[in-house]
Parts: structure tokens; sequence; C-alpha cells
């Protein structure tokens, strides 16, 4: 390898240089074609691997533990509810706890503030599998899957629309890392992190990319060659979801939308997908989607990180 890994942990991809996240995404295509080939390598052969989840989920929790079991070792799958953080027990004493059974600690949480108290307290890796704060793994299986189809990284534009969320902050990151130029235009109000917008331009600057942040849905998809769009209403926001329905209509994926983009631009959305709100079906099921094959890239990049990591 040209750069370890091993015993970090992977909370956010602005923790990471280029160099190492090209480690992550060269690993990605290599388990990959061995998963294709049928020839899956135990690489974690007699590890046990904690995956929590505060949230629910349907294609984190599947894909990590057909992973885990792929790669050799055993997932226990966890639900916060019936572990002893439900009672009162710290978040530290529980690191503590899980570092002396596992071999590292998937989790899915709430606040971000919670993996890094796992990461800070336990002495095991630690992986982002969604925190309010960013959604790495999600934006590394989709930097392979927009390598696969485009051959390259740099340089490309990459639009997002809708909500400044935890999706939004870690494509900022991981587009300017790979000297993207990245496009996100959102509602007034709804724009990402001020934090994540210093650090993802100086990313840019490094990597010879660019960030325009817009309210202007049609100046973030023109002539784009990635256009990326997530649930309006993330979990937890329910309650919003009316409000931000109204608000952010304007930015919907649509056929008209879709058309200010490169002929042969790629549609993307992380799933699960509110058709008829952020995407219409004629967008998710036409001739640019590729969100089926960047599901299935979810399980291959995170058996990378997995097995660079741990």
């Amino acid at each position: 390898m040209a750069v370890s890994l091993k015993g970090k942990s992977f909370l956010a991809i602005s923790d990471f240089s280029r160099e190492e996240l090209e480690e992550i995404l060269a690993q990605g295509e290599k388990l990959k074609l061995e998963h294709l080939a049928g020839k899956d390598e135990p690489l974690l052969k007699g590890k046990s691997i904690g995956v929590i989840f505060e949230k629910p989920s349907t294609r984190t929790r599947i894909s990590f533990a057909v992973g885990i079991f792929q790669l050799g070792a055993q997932a226990l799958v966890l639900n916060s509810s019936n572990m002893q953080l439900k009672r009162g027990e710290t978040v530290a004493d529980t690191a503590r706890v899980l570092s002396r059974y596992l071999h590292a600690i998937v989790a899915r949480v709430y606040a971000h503030k919670t993996l890094e108290e796992l990461r800070d307290y336990g002495s095991v890796p630690v992986i982002n599998a969604l925190s309010d704060y960013t959604h790495p793994c999600q934006i590394m299986g989709d930097l392979l899957t927009i390598k696969e189809k485009k051959n390259k990284l740099e340089g490309l534009k990459l639009a997002y629309l809708g909500d400044g969320n935890n999706v939004c902050h870690s494509l900022m990151f991981g587009g300017t890392k790979f000297g993207m130029h990245v496009a996100v235009a959102t509602p007034e109000g709804y724009e990402p992190d001020k934090k994540v917008i210093e650090l993802s331009e100086k990313f840019a600057k490094e990597s010879g990319g660019s960030l325009l942040v817009t309210h202007d849905p049609f100046e973030a998809v023109k002539d784009a060659d990635v256009v990326y769009t997530d649930v309006w209403a993330s979990m937890g926001e329910e309650a919003e979801h009316d409000k931000r329905v109204k608000v952010m209509q304007p930015y919907q994926l649509n056929d008209e939308l879709i058309s200010k983009s490169k002929k042969d631009s790629i549609v993307m959305h992380c799933l699960p997908a509110h058709r008829g709100e952020e995407i219409t079906d004629s967008v998710i099921d036409g001739p640019h989607s590729v969100v089926w094959d960047q599901a299935e890239n979810r399980l291959h990049i995170q058996k990378a990180i997995l097995s660079l990591f741990v």
C-alpha cells in the first residue's frame, strides 16, 4: 500500500489526504473485481465488528453486514435501544468496554459528537456509517461510481441540489479533495455549514478544483457532468417535511433541469428516494440515472474501508 491506514478511524473525508482517499478507491476497485469474479478474500478472518444503529437503515445495515461477512469477519449488528446506552451508560464507557471485545466499531448516529467520543475513549477504529455532520462511506462509494462512469474525477463538474445536509457536506469534501468543480444549490436558510464551506474552499485551492454555493439551481446544474440530490427532510426532520417540500420545489431533479446539464451527465441519489419530491420518476428511472450502481458500490467501498482501517 502507498499509505497505511491501519488502526485509524474514518469519521470524515476531510480528515484524509488525497493520497489516502485514492488508496481507498483503489482498494474498492480491487475488491469489487474480486467479488465479481467470485474470489472474495477473507482479509478480516477471525475478527468481530460491532455495527451500532441509532437510526433506521436499509442500505447501510445490509451492505455493512454483507461486506463484513464477505471479508471473513463476524458482524454484531446492535440497535442502540437494546444497549446500556439506552439506560444511561455514557458513550465513553461503552467505547471502553466494546474495545475489549471488538476489532472495530461501525456506527450510524444522530450526533457526530457520539462518533468522536467512541473514537476518543475507545481503542479500536470507528467507522462513520452516517452522522448529522457527514456521510463519508456513502460519498466514497459515489466517487467510485463517478470514476467508473467517467474514467476520472479531476476536472469534472459535480452539481448538488437540495438541502445542505450531511451528504452535501461529504460531497463537498470529496469533490474538492479530488479537484472537481463542485456547485451546490440550496434555498436560502438551507446552505451547508460555514465550516464545511471554508474547508472545501481550502481543499479546492490545493487540488485545482472549485466550489460554488448558490441559490440558483440552473446555475449549479449548467454543463454539469454529475447531478446529485438527496431527500429534502432527513431523519429527525419529519416535522418540517411540508415546509421543506414547498421551499425546495424549484430544486427538484426533473427533465427540464437535467436538460441543462451535459448530454452525457449522470444522475445520482443516495437513497431512499421520495419520488415526486426531490426527483421525478422520469429522471431516477431514466437514461442518466446510475443510482443502482451507486447503491451497489456502497458494499465494495465499505469493504475497502474496513480492510484498510481494521
